[in-house]
C-alpha cells in the first residue's frame, strides 16, 4: 500500500517494461499531461531503443503512468537520463511517480551509471519540486531548450556507491 498526499491508501501498482501494447495508452497520458506531447511514433521508436528503461505503472488493469529514461556514454561516465514521465491525471497523488524514478534509478544502478540527470522547464515549478524531494539538484540552465523557446533546468542526481 502507498499513502497519498491526503492519507488516503492506494494498493501498490505492478511496474514493468512497457510494450508496443501499452503505447495507446502512453499516448493519450502523454496527450493530458504535455503542452507538447510526444507522438505515437516517436514512443514506439523509443520503444525499440531502450526496452529495458521504459516502465509503465498498472493500477486497476490499466496503464496508469510512465517512464522512459536512456543510458548516456560521455567516454569518461554513464549517467541515466530521465527523458520522459506522467502519471495520468486520475492517478496522481498517489506516489506513481516517485515509484516510477526509483525503478528506473535502479535500472541505471544496474549498469552502473554514476548519475541521472532530466530536463525540466523552467515554468513547471511542481515537478522541480518532486525533483528535489527525490535528491535532484539543479545544475544549469539551457536557454531555449524547448519548441517554444522556454528554457529548462538540468537537474542530476549523483550516486554514491
Amino acid at each position: 500500500m502507498i499513502r497519498s498526499h491526503d492519507s488516503a491508501t492506494f494498493p501498490l501498482p505492478q511496474l514493468r517494461r512497457a510494450t508496443t501494447a501499452d503505447i495507446s495508452a502512453i499516448t493519450t497520458i502523454e496527450k493530458e499531461s504535455f503542452s507538447d506531447p510526444w507522438d505515437q511514433d516517436v514512443l514506439l521508436e523509443a520503444l525499440g531503443y531502450y526496452p529495458t528503461t521504459f516502465i509503465v505503472a498498472i493500477c486497476d488493469g490499466a496503464v496508469a503512468g510512465f517512464i522512459l529514461g536512456a543510458p548516456e556514454d560521455t567516454g569518461e561516465n554513464l549517467y541515466g537520463h530521465i527523458c520522459n514521465l506522467a502519471v495520468s491525471s486520475r492517478y496522481r497523488g498517489r506516489g506513481i511517480g516517485r515509484l516510477l524514478v526509483n525503478r528506473l534509478e535502479q535500472q541505471f544502478a544496474l549498469i552502473l551509471a554514476t548519475a541521472v540527470q532530466l530536463e525540466v522547464r523552467v515554468s513547471n515549478t511542481v515537478a522541480q519540486k518532486f525533483y528535489r524531494r527525490l535528491r535532484y539538484r539543479e545544475m544549469i540552465v539551457i536557454d531555449r531548450y524547448y519548441a517554444n523557446g522556454e528554457d529548462a533546468i538540468l537537474m542530476m542526481k549523483e550516486f554514491r556507491f
